[in-house]
């Protein structure tokens, strides 16, 4: 990435500040500069020159954007790619911003897998730009358009948190493996192998989910959390699901929002509610608040893992890990 152009932006930047903030209230300024920033970050994407062909020999370098497809790209490509993560463990990815050097790492990279759709939102942009260059691959883009969640409020934006249906996300290493193969032959046979062996050991997964899942009682078989991150989840595995927002964490719940959601858990006795690690805790402890106002004593029944990892000290820190956390948890909470 040619640095003379990064830099020219940076100064244009500075200059329209200088000549602007005396005209301009403070807030309006700051909007107006991360505004710049944006367009700056997708303009860089756009003019990046394409990478130099890999050499005989050389790893596939890989991009994945959360840590959920991070991890399952490694299990897919192991040493025989070079692999990096934009996102950390507990990192938001409905929040998260392209930084100038994400885009410079993904205008290096032979591949790069994201969801496709639109978990990342703020990235779009810059996949669309990086298109020129370099390979971007929705690892959804296998799965049956019919097997897909729509909620109602936005029929054109399917629900992305497609990984919570352990079948599904099977399709997500299918889609991995085709890729590497078709872009490294000479892999090809250990990326199939590797992708064999995950795929088995996801199916183990999924029928010990729903074995697990069936010592909940019907009438507590509800799950409540921040955000509607589990709706794939709760088709899959027969249970109720509730969020206090929607499938983005970018608009917060309202009082509204608390209070309805309130009642059903005080009406009909709900044990237990639950927190994320990557959304606030506030909403959860206020409308934990409300139902005790309402005379029901509702429990946090434990922090679950949505749209992020664990860091590496905790037993989600893989994507099995992850699911299997996640329903222990639930079902320790939900059970008699």
């Amino acid at each position: 990435m040619r640095k003379d152009l990064q830099h020219s932006l940076l100064v244009l930047q500075d200059l329209h500040l200088l000549k602007t903030s005396h005209q301009m209230p403070r807030q309006l300024v700051h909007r107006y500069l991360k505004f710049c920033l944006a367009i700056g970050l997708v303009f860089l994407a756009g003019c990046a020159p394409p990478r130099a062909d890999r050499t005989p020999g050389q790893p596939l370098r890989v991009i994945a954007t959360t840590s959920i497809i991070t991890d399952t790209v490694r299990q897919v490509g192991g040493d025989r790619i070079q692999l990096r993560g934009l996102m950390g463990p507990g990192v938001d990815p409905h929040l998260y911003k392209a930084s100038e050097g994400d885009v410079q790492r993904l205008a290096e990279a032979d591949i790069v897998f994201y969801n496709g759709l639109h978990l990342e939102a703020k990235l779009t942009d810059v996949f669309v730009k990086m298109g020129r260059h370099v390979r971007a691959v929705p690892v959804t883009r296998d799965i049956p358009r019919e097997r897909l969640i729509y909620p109602s409020d936005a029929e054109e934006a399917p629900d992305p948190h497609v990984w919570f249906d352990v079948q599904l996300w099977k399709f997500a290493v299918q889609t991995i493996r085709d890729v590497l193969c078709e872009a490294d032959p000479e892999s090809s046979a250990v990326f199939a192998q590797n992708a064999s062996r995950y795929l088995d050991e996801l199916e183990v997964l999924d029928s010990w989910v729903r074995r697990e899942m069936q010592a909940i009682p019907n009438e507590q078989r509800v799950l409540i959390t921040a955000h509607d991150a589990f709706n794939y989840f709760g088709r899959a595995y027969d249970i109720e699901v509730r969020g206090l927002q929607g499938i983005s964490t970018v608009a917060e719940a309202g009082t509204a929002d608390v209070e309805q959601l309130a009642r059903l858990i005080a009406q009909r006795r709900i044990r237990a509610i639950f927190v994320e690690t990557s959304v606030p805790v506030r909403t959860i402890q206020a409308m934990r608040q409300t139902v005790r106002a309402l005379g029901w004593n509702v429990e946090i029944g434990g922090e679950l893992f949505s749209d992020a990892l664990g860091s590496p000290d905790t037993p989600a820190a893989s994507y099995v890990g992850m699911v299997r956390y996640n329903v222990e948890t639930i079902v320790r909470a939900l059970k008699p």
